[in-house]
């Protein structure tokens, strides 16, 4: 006979399953701050060359902007340079006008999320970053809190948070640059916030621009705008998946050396 489910039985199986989960996150290779595409992107391609990768993500959901297209529409739109890689997961895309080619943003989304996830990337999600870690003039991770604790009132706000380390940190918060941002309030780096709209430019800046900001800090996807001052891109997603495979290659250098 089959022994009845208990509440306690459940509650022990999350616990016991979450805080292996998070103690496995401690330290990593690369910590990976922004589940958008650009940040899933960079974090998979480090994970298929065999590189323990956390992803950090604030919210519950992972994909950031990439669920939607303009006006909250569920059709993206990317360039023929990022056409191979989301075919390549298998999903589908049509073209309407010459070189820009439509797919369905849930299934592009979703496909990129199980890519990633298959590739053995660890997840932290309702997470935010606090701080960076610097050691001798180098990121060397973050301090984290749980999203929550962000909201609650001042007096009752004041909870330690936890540090992970890792050998890389990426900065993949789009607009915000939030990790970028850590080192700007001090003086340490320089962030000049996004400029208007220029799709043509800023699709293909926000790959040429992508690298090292700090050291031991890469950035990539919108947060390359915000960092360097360029402009921002509409609902088209082909610059950010590449930012974000071009990113992982750079980290794969710095992690063989």
């Amino acid at each position: 006979m089959q022994k009845s489910l208990s509440e306690k039985d459940v509650t022990l199986s999350i616990f016991e399953s979450f805080f292996k989960y998070l103690e496995e996150c401690v330290e990593s290779d690369c910590i990976v701050v922004g589940g958008g595409p650009a940040g899933l992107m960079c974090a998979r391609e480090l994970s298929l060359q065999g590189k323990k990768v956390v992803l950090i993500e604030r919210n519950n959901y992972l994909g950031g902007g990439f669920w939607m297209g303009g006006y909250l529409m569920n059709k993206i739109t990317v360039g023929k340079e990022a056409k191979d890689i989301l075919e390549e997961m298998g999903v589908s895309l049509y073209s309407i006008k010459e070189d820009i080619y439509v797919a369905d943003s849930i299934l592009a989304c979703s496909s990129l999320i199980k890519k990633t996830l298959e590739a053995g990337v660890k997840v932290l999600n309702m997470t935010y970053v606090e701080d960076v870690i610097l050691k001798s003039k180098r990121v060397c991770g973050v301090v984290i809190n749980w999203t929550p604790v962000q909201f609650l009132p001042s007096p009752v706000k004041c909870l330690d948070p936890v540090a992970l380390e890792s050998k890389v940190v990426v900065d993949a918060t789009g607009h915000e640059a939030q990790v970028c941002n850590k080192l700007s309030s001090r003086g340490l780096l320089s962030v000049k916030g996004e400029g208007p709209m220029w799709v043509d430019v800023s699709e293909k800046a926000v790959v040429e621009y992508t690298g090292e900001v700090f050291k031991g800090l890469v950035v990539c996807g919108m947060a390359v705008c915000s960092v360097f001052g360029l402009p921002r891109m509409g609902p088209i997603f082909g610059g950010m998946l590449l930012s974000g495979k071009k990113a992982s290659r750079i980290i794969l250098q710095e992690l063989n050396k």
